[in-house]
């Protein structure tokens, strides 16, 4: 599995000079038409990122991440984020758009809320958005603008250019499948947010050397400071599931990307996930999907 691909990294890899003062610390952003950049490849490199990227895409795309794949057919907008790794692959010759991107130091201190409260760029979330037809225009109007506002010498023009991508975000929310946000007013609410956070914090793993800590419910009902029940009856309460059922389907998601995406053997990847025993990892991915972990590899 590739490594964290970092600013600095992503600008080599695309042959682009990078930026001169770049100081990530005071919050970095920039902006790109995709056709400057696109090259002969039909299938980019399965990766994560440690910066946001908000993309227009306009050409047939399929997108992998770890077991889930979502296809694009025409028009649509993708929100990634650096807690997930994904791959692309492009099925059309024709393929354009813009895309930008900055980390969390360039929204520092300039909202409310941080980058990971919006679904778009929370795990487990829809990142892909289909467009409609009339929302194509004034997409590419907003990315113009960016791009206009970049390269000008207007004294608050960053101000500008997070308020064009917060513009993005929020036309991504508003035209997602109806997913009513929960409020996480009520206690139960707020330990599975809790929960959720630090399940995902573990992942992905990118190193046969990393191993996922927590484990079982009472691992994370203790990290917590709350006992084993209160953790069980507040996530079902919140999502109809036990917490067993959370842990055992994320690290089942985990454990299908790292036998499609790496050359891990199997017992290196039950290891990682935190199965003692080889034997043990595959009566528990067998239970859960009626193969092996080989048959999965080789399918």
């Amino acid at each position: 599995m590739e490594r964290l691909q970092s600013l600095e990294e992503f600008y080599r890899a695309k042959q682009i000079p990078v930026p001169e003062g770049m100081n990530r610390e005071l919050g970095h952003f920039n902006v790109f038409n995709s056709a400057d950049y696109i090259g002969p490849e039909t299938t980019l490199p399965y990766s994560r990122k440690d910066f946001y990227k908000v993309a227009f895409v306009s050409g047939r795309n399929r997108y992998f991440f770890a077991d889930k794949i979502l296809d694009m057919e025409q028009f649509g907008l993708f929100f990634a984020n650096p807690q997930v790794p994904y791959q692309c692959e492009h099925l059309s010759e024709a393929q354009a758009g813009f895309f930008c991107i900055f980390n969390d130091a360039f929204f520092h201190g300039h909202s409310s809320m941080k980058l990971t409260d919006f679904p778009l760029f929370r795990p487990g979330g829809n990142p892909l958005i289909c467009l409609p037809d009339a929302q194509v225009q004034p997409v590419i109007d907003l990315f113009r603008k960016m791009i206009e506002e970049l390269h000008s010498d207007y004294a608050f023009k960053h101000d500008l250019l997070r308020n064009y991508t917060m513009e993005l975000i929020h036309m991504g929310m508003k035209l997602q499948p109806a997913q009513v946000a929960a409020s996480q007013t009520n206690a139960a609410s707020r330990i599975s947010s809790l929960f959720s956070d630090l399940l995902e914090r573990q992942f992905p793993i990118e190193s046969p050397r990393q191993q996922v800590n927590l484990r079982t419910a009472f691992d994370f009902a203790t990290q917590l400071s709350i006992h084993v029940n209160h953790l069980n009856k507040a996530l079902k309460d919140a999502t109809g599931k036990s917490t067993s059922d959370h842990i055992a389907d994320r690290v089942l998601q985990e454990a299908k990307a790292l036998l499609r995406h790496t050359d891990w053997n199997v017992s290196e990847i039950g290891y990682s996930l935190g199965f003692q025993e080889p034997a043990h990892f595959n009566n528990f991915f067998k239970k859960k999907t009626q193969v092996t972990p080989r048959s999965f590899r080789t399918a």
